[in-house]
């Protein structure tokens, strides 16, 4: 057991997925542009609104119904997700070089199926995750609703911004619906429920709110990220959109992980502000290379490191402020983009 703990959002700084948005895509018909839509109406929830009871990622209960009209099974999520993971370049090599570091957690909105295929595939511990658990199978609808839930989905498509339809269709029509007993029992695991996973982790590990290391891109990760900075922990967006952005104390903008793991070998062997002096330097320093002996870096980061960037293509890792914050967000939103292509680089 070590002292911190890294606590990682799994698509985004990870691997380039949406898992739940490539499952909508695959299996319905047009269900790409309506996760997109629901997507949007999740983010209205939360932000705008402000709902009682309502957590970021919701999406991943809302779509539950269009998944039973196509009678879409957990052995489906499972075969597609072990088929369909693409990983952020390096980070399989940061979970290894993490598991030697700190303690190491993923806490991610995704489903279950997802999160064990993407464990297996990083031979990363699946006790050390935290998920949204959903067994499809148990979900079902008469052959009336079925029909209603087509309805539903074609009313979605032809009116994306009609939001009083969504909450009609959402918490009054599916709510009278059997499925609907077993949909409330879902906890998903997104914003306040991602920090509620941060509690059980520092109580797990026994150690300082401090010293926490929270890394994430999206409105999902508002929650954890603002907890980590209030507590002086490490508070990181990856290739984030604007919602961690605005939250977050610090912005990695990169193709590859293993700036994140420049970042967690400076924490894991000295305080936060090591890391914030190390970052300053990174912004004003002639020579990388001397940077790196100076805060002793280890040497297979170090290598790998210096394989993926050259003086023409070093990473953004900066600490955010009002003057800088714009000109970050659009270089992270680019590079979200680019890596992850526009459907779901452009989700909440």
């Amino acid at each position: 057991m070590f002292e911190k703990s890294f606590i990682t959002d799994c698509e985004g700084p990870l691997t380039l997925n949406d898992n739940a948005f490539e499952l909508c895509e695959h299996f319905i018909e047009n269900g790409g542009e309506l996760f997109k839509i629901l997507s949007l109406y999740d983010d209205y929830l939360v932000d705008v609104v402000k709902k009682d009871g309502y957590k970021a990622g919701n999406t991943l209960k809302l779509i539950l119904p269009f998944f039973v009209l196509e009678k879409l099974e957990n052995r489906d999520m499972i075969d597609f997700s072990r088929n369909n993971i693409y990983a952020v370049r390096d980070s399989k090599f940061l979970l290894k070089y993490l598991k030697e570091a700190m303690n190491t957690y993923i806490v991610s909105t995704s489903y279950g199926q997802y999160i064990e295929a993407l464990s297996n595939y990083m031979e990363f511990p699946f006790e050390n995750t935290y998920y949204t658990k959903v067994d499809v199978d148990v979900l079902s609808l008469n052959d009336e609703e079925m029909q209603k839930v087509a309805q539903f989905k074609n009313q979605i498509l032809e009116n994306p911004e009609d939001y009083g339809l969504f909450d009609e269709i959402f918490f009054e029509e599916i709510p009278k619906m059997a499925i609907y007993e077993e949909i409330k029992k879902i906890d998903v695991v997104g914003g306040l429920g991602k920090k509620l996973a941060i509690d059980d982790i520092i109580e797990k590990d026994k150690i300082d709110v401090n010293q926490i290391l929270y890394i994430g891109d999206s409105i999902t990760d508002v929650e954890p990220l603002e907890f980590a900075f209030k507590n002086n922990g490490i508070s990181i967006s990856f290739n984030g959109n604007e919602y961690p952005l605005k939250v977050a104390q610090i912005a990695i903008v990169s193709p590859s992980a293993i700036a994140t793991a420049v970042i967690a070998d400076i924490y894991a062997n000295n305080d936060k502000n090591k890391v914030l002096d190390f970052i300053n330097d990174y912004n004003s320093t002639e020579s990388i290379n001397e940077l790196f002996d100076g805060y002793e870096i280890n040497s297979e980061i170090r290598e790998r490191f210096f394989e993926v960037f050259d003086d023409d293509s070093f990473p953004i890792i900066k600490i955010i402020d009002e003057e800088n914050y714009d000109e970050i967000l659009n270089e992270s939103v680019k590079m979200r983009n680019g890596i992850r292509g526009d459907d779901i680089g452009g989700l909440g």
